[in-house]
């Protein structure tokens, strides 16, 4: 008589759960903006009770950056947008939300809802110039305070004086510059072609055997 097989345990694994975001705009009333990523435009005084909203969804927020578009290419509502990253941890979601805002405008802090704003809207505060209403402790965190002008605006003088930062670092303007218009190796070490798909016979430097001398 033949030796019953045992019998063996067949875990079923659940499929993975959709990552669009779609619903979930659709949801909150968000309008879709027209981007590589999933993000909503939110009106600056709707954007603390949208936050509120995600983080009961059980979205975290990642990152905050500040833009200026005074020199893109295409029209935009607004000079400046801040644009908020916010992440599900389980189910792998993300989104992105934009506000756009004139020079000088405020828009609420989401530190009361996600304290990990705090210092990231202290750089945009910084470095972009814009004010965010309801934050605990607005202050420069990364230029000296004596600094006028905020360095990632777009008609910051680049050319007149090196930026010096509190660690000591000097961000100097003709390296910088030439670094972001590919016309040199710039700060990185790669022209621009080279980050535009192109020219790649020039090889980028590399580090020197037993390194830097």
């Amino acid at each position: 008589m033949p030796t019953p097989v045992p019998a063996v345990a067949v875990t079923v694994v659940p499929a993975p759960a959709s990552r669009d975001v779609a619903p979930l705009m659709q949801e909150l009333g968000l309008e879709e903006d027209h981007a590589a990523e999933p993000t909503a435009v939110v009106q600056a005084g709707q954007l603390r009770a949208v936050a509120q909203a995600l983080k009961e969804r059980g979205f975290m927020l990642m990152d905050t950056v500040g833009l200026d578009y005074s020199a893109y290419t295409e029209p935009r509502p607004k000079r400046f947008a801040v644009l908020h990253n916010v992440y599900h941890p389980r189910d792998h979601r993300r989104l992105f939300l934009r506000v756009w805002l004139d020079d000088g405008e405020e828009v609420d802090s989401l530190f009361p809802v996600w304290k990990a704003a705090n210092y990231l809207e202290r750089e945009v505060y910084d470095l972009v110039g814009i004010p965010f209403v309801g934050h605990p402790d607005l202050r420069k965190v990364l230029t000296p305070d004596d600094l006028e002008g905020h360095p990632l605006r777009k008609d910051f003088p680049l050319g007149e004086s090196p930026t010096l930062f509190r660690d000591g670092r000097f961000l100097d303007p003709a390296t910088f510059r030439a670094g972001l218009t590919g016309r040199d190796a710039g700060l990185t070490g790669y022209r621009g072609e080279l980050r535009r798909g192109r020219g790649e016979d020039r090889l980028p430097p590399v580090m020197p055997e037993g390194g830097p001398k």
